[in-house]
């Protein structure tokens, strides 16, 4: 953008802070009355989540279908710490929130105290129900894709799909492998959220108080292993029935629709330039691939893949990308293309910034 010349100074790129900082502001006065709205459609609804019956599934498939909008966290702190998570009378004292309640029992009148009852029900909701996803869950879902991964890339693979499971076991993490199949196959998250929820409905039944906000392993040992009366080996009978379940679901799914989970790409037809850690050389290859710089319009990756948008796919040379060591190369809607890389993804597209550049 170029500016009179009185105002030169914020021409190009400047201009784009000031005219973004211009434009939140109406939007930011009109935000609230849709995030109001929004808070006051949950809690209306909450009652539905508090269900002893069916609540904590229904919890759990929700939570699921809103990790890909980032709104989850919405939806977690409206039952932790207001009214929406119900209000519990301990000693005589009220506490707003599942969370609050959980504060007072768990760190101040521990396992022998009247009140340790509503723990199962409660954590439920919090770090038990996480567990069954980083514990049991996520590395079911790892182990099936790597089984089914093509053997000409398991050993790319094993690496990619350690990394998300390690993720989610030690930090409670699980959206790398949650987007690791969203994007290829949305039919399959749905699947996948389905599942939690109902695969979490037995809780209701077996009395497990093994957490608190997280569900790592380290929190399983010391919330756990640690407390009394925490019926954690209700847990892992769950958890490995969950186990078993993800497994062979995720397994049949994927071979039965060829999805191009990580290891199911197009088997590498030149592995030395990323083997020498050559990304320049890379960059240089898809770069002219791609149509030249004037054809990329964004160059972006997830945790495997580049995820290109294109001014003009039909210019684009396929044989040519494969020869830059990639591993997979598809389109997933027009003018976007996705080149598989496995862990050299960030390097790569780092690589192309420079060379577009």
């Amino acid at each position: 953008m170029e500016l009179p010349l009185a105002f030169a100074f914020f021409s190009g790129k400047k201009s784009v802070p000031i005219i973004t900082f211009l434009a939140v502001i109406p939007i930011g006065l009109f935000i609230p009355f849709i995030w109001e709205a929004l808070t006051k459609f949950l809690i209306s609804i909450s009652v539905v989540f508090m269900n002893p019956y069916y609540g904590v599934g229904l919890y759990w498939f929700v939570e699921k279908l809103c990790i890909p909008f980032g709104l989850h966290h919405v939806l977690n702190e409206l039952l932790r710490l207001t009214a929406a998570g119900g209000t519990y009378t301990i000693d005589g004292q009220e506490y707003t929130g599942i969370l609050n309640a959980v504060n007072k029992i768990l760190f101040q009148l521990g396992p022998n105290h009247e009140s340790w009852s509503l723990m199962p029900t409660l954590t439920s909701y919090l770090g038990t129900g996480q567990m069954l996803g980083t514990l049991f869950r996520i590395p079911a879902i790892g182990l099936a894709m790597y089984h089914t991964a093509y053997r000409s890339n398991k050993q790319i693979a094993k690496g990619t799909i350690l990394t998300l499971v390690l993720t989610a076991f030690l930090g409670n993490v699980t959206e790398p492998m949650e987007f690791s199949f969203l994007f290829i196959a949305p039919q399959l998250y749905f699947v996948y959220a389905l599942l939690s929820g109902l695969t979490a409905l037995p809780l209701n039944l077996l009395d497990i108080t093994t957490s608190y906000i997280r569900g790592t392993i380290f929190d399983f040992g010391i919330f756990g292993l640690l407390y009394d009366k925490t019926n954690w080996i209700h847990l892992i009978i769950l958890g490995l029935f969950n186990f078993i379940v993800f497994y062979f679901v995720f397994k049949f799914i994927i071979i039965k629709f060829n999805l191009r989970t990580p290891g199911r790409e197009e088997e590498v037809k030149n592995s030395t330039l990323l083997k020498e850690k050559k990304y320049k050389e890379i960059a240089v290859i898809l770069v002219d691939a791609l149509g030249g710089t004037a054809n990329l319009k964004n160059v972006d990756n997830c945790i495997t893949r580049l995820r290109i948008d294109l001014n003009n796919q039909d210019v684009v040379d396929m044989e040519k990308i494969k020869d830059s060591g990639a591993s997979g190369v598809f389109f997933p809607q027009k003018n976007h293309i996705h080149i598989v890389f496995g862990p050299h993804v960030e390097f790569v597209k780092n690589a192309i910034g420079e060379v577009a550049s």
